[in-house]
């Protein structure tokens, strides 16, 4: 029978169907964070239970890390609580943990793949509704809530109905300048923020099988942001080259039987999907958000949609939106001044994220006003950088690199944008104080960012080139 990739490792995961019911799923990792486990964790001291495979569950805490002076004490007491807790939790269950300062902490959706520990063929969750990120090593990866933890924590399984399956193909060749991070907010554009409910998105084309990892992480981080359970690429020689030699892949023989399974995990080539789309790079230019929700996004070249282009119905929630945002329907965004840059977050924190950066800001300074956070998704990205001499470039710039953590991605640690400014964000929502209250986020690439944080207003970076 065809089968998509989807089908072949969700369906190899199936433990027991119930009778017009869900499935009961398999899942060979478990990531825990600190704000949505500790409700987990006490369900399962509370029932006497334990976690049922320990060496399963990796436990790190990431949204409420400050990114400055983690050798001292968190000064906020619910950030420095719920770290402490899963510090507690994870000794007290036995789990792995890596805690702040700790070599292997970072944002958890960066370390899983970078260390080896999320490959292909797996069913990764995490209370987190990003795990989809994990999704580009060729793995079935979502999101899913506390009480869900604790069940995997209690049986490493979970009871789910099984997702519809779409494809996403993206032909051609990207042209200067667009990024993965292009990609994803072009479709979320053209999809909306709900046109991939109730489906598992794989992708596909030219462009895709071109993307590096950090690019392909970042497609699939994204996937939650058009409604989808989940998105996922196929594994291919691009993803072997990056697992092999890290930390927790496999080694030597065990290797080899992987490399050869792995391979095998791509969708027949008359697989069947329950839906199809696709789309042409040529279309895709560096891209911005102007509203509060991913979707609401242009091209760097174009304006803000004008009334007449947006359906009757929508016309109260669309004027609300900019609004807030404080901008005008029809108006060009192109020189709008620019206040805060934020390069960082589960979606761009990437080594990759942070030459593009680099190579936009080298020779020049950052601007006067702006503020700016350039926050590595880790440890092993922060030495990646020391390595390259990239913080040298950052340094000679006038810019600052700052310890790992989720950071301005969502305003649960010290880094809030204020009231009424305005932030280029790497990051992946750009909701009402998404990140910070009264916050105005704009969501693009390192590209797009590093450009605002030289000449202190929106640039084309195709520009700067």
């Amino acid at each position: 029978m065809a089968n998509t990739l989807f089908d072949k490792i969700w369906d190899a995961h199936v433990v027991q169907n119930v009778d017009d019911g869900p499935q009961q799923l398999y899942i060979d990792r478990l990531y825990c964070h600190e704000v949505t486990s500790p409700q987990a964790f006490a369900g399962m001291r509370s029932r006497g239970l334990k976690c049922f495979r320990p060496d399963h569950i990796y436990c790190m805490p990431d949204h409420n890390t400050p990114t400055h002076d983690q050798d001292k004490p968190i000064e906020d007491q619910v950030s420095k609580t719920q770290v402490d807790a899963l510090a507690q939790n994870a000794s007290d269950f036995g789990l792995a943990h890596f805690g702040m300062m700790h070599p292997k902490n970072g944002i958890i959706h960066v370390v899983g793949p970078e260390r080896g520990l999320s490959l292909p063929g797996m069913t990764i969750v995490c209370g987190d509704s990003h795990t989809s990120t994990h999704g580009a090593m060729g793995a079935v990866a979502f999101g899913i809530g506390t009480s869900e933890v604790e069940m995997v924590m209690a049986s490493q399984c979970i009871l789910q109905q099984k997702p519809k399956s779409m494809r996403i193909s993206i032909e051609g060749k990207l042209g200067k300048g667009v990024t993965a991070k292009d990609v994803a907010l072009y479709l979320m554009t053209q999809l909306t923020t709900s046109g991939a409910t109730g489906y598992f998105v794989e992708y596909a084309g030219q462009v895709v099988r071109d993307l590096s990892m950090e690019g392909r992480l970042t497609l699939c981080n994204l996937s939650i942001e058009m409604g989808a359970r989940g998105g996922f690429v196929a594994p291919d020689e691009v993803t072997f080259e990056y697992i092999k030699g890290r930390e927790y892949a496999p080694k030597g023989e065990e290797w080899d039987k992987a490399v050869a399974y792995w391979k095998t995990l791509k969708s027949n080539e008359d697989a069947v999907f329950d839906k199809e789309l696709i789309f042409d790079a040529a279309n895709i230019e560096p891209r911005i958000t102007y509203g509060t929700n991913p979707g609401m996004g242009i091209g760097i070249t174009e304006c803000v949609p004008s009334m007449d282009s947006v359906p009757e119905a929508g016309h109260a929630s669309y004027l609300k939106s900019l609004d807030y945002m404080k901008f005008q329907p029809g108006e060009c965004l192109l020189g709008k001044s620019v206040d805060y840059v934020f390069l960082g977050a589960c979606t761009n924190g990437r080594i990759e994220d942070f030459r593009a950066f680099a190579s936009i800001v080298k020779g020049r300074k950052k601007a006067a006003h702006i503020v700016a956070w350039l926050v590595p998704g880790s440890w092993m990205v922060t030495e990646q950088i020391k390595d390259e001499g990239l913080d040298k470039i950052f340094e000679e710039a006038g810019f600052e690199l700052r310890q790992p953590g989720c950071s301005a991605c969502l305003a649960m640690n010290d880094d809030k944008i204020p009231a009424g400014k305005l932030s280029v964000s790497t990051s992946n929502r750009n909701f009402e104080g998404r990140q910070g209250p009264g916050a105005r986020t704009i969501l693009a690439s390192p590209l797009v960012a590093a450009a605002a944080a030289v000449t202190g207003v929106i640039t084309d970076p195709r520009t700067l080139m």
